[in-house]
């Protein structure tokens, strides 16, 4: 239970053709998008492509740091794993993995609902921690959903929204 005496729901619906699904194990798919450099850049810094090990690290800390899901789209009838997320209220890393499914609104769909979700929690804010000043798409899609820069950052900025 990675938020402390709350229940993760198993999946978040975000219309009929995308959802969340709660994480449960590391899928090749997952792999693919992390073996990326453009990806990896755009959510460390760095290009250096990912081992399994190192994603599974990641997503270990992710799913004891937050409530971590799988972004599945609907495709040929079945949900097909497109991204992750990983929802706390310090902060809400995003990655649209598919490079199909990028500048389709999807990100701005997950961070709605991930507000909403903070807002049924009761929480005041919804943070993050940061957004590299190169991830212009991450910074529109979080401003778009009404947060705001609060702190500069040496590679970006921290950005609130109070609820």
């Amino acid at each position: 239970m990675p938020i402390p005496n709350i229940t993760q729901p198993e999946r978040i619906s975000l219309g009929p053709e995308l959802r969340l699904r709660r994480f449960d194990q590391v899928l090749p798919e997952a792999l693919t998008w992390y073996q990326d450099p453009e990806t990896v850049y755009l959510v460390d810094g760095i290009r250096e492509p990912y081992t399994r090990e190192k994603l599974e690290r990641m997503y270990r800390y992710l799913d004891t740091h937050g409530e971590l899901y799988y972004i599945e789209a609907l495709e040929r009838g079945f949900f097909c794993p497109i991204g992750d997320v990983m929802f706390s209220q310090e902060d809400m890393p995003i990655v649209i993995g598919d490079p199909a499914h990028r500048g389709r609104g999807i990100g701005r769909r997950v961070v709605a609902a991930l507000i909403e979700r903070g807002r049924d929690l009761g929480y005041a804010a919804l943070g993050v921690r940061e957004i590299y000043a190169w991830n212009t798409a991450s910074r529109r899609c979080f401003e778009s959903q009404g947060f705001r820069l609060v702190e500069t950052t040496a590679r970006g900025g921290r950005f609130q929204l109070v609820l």
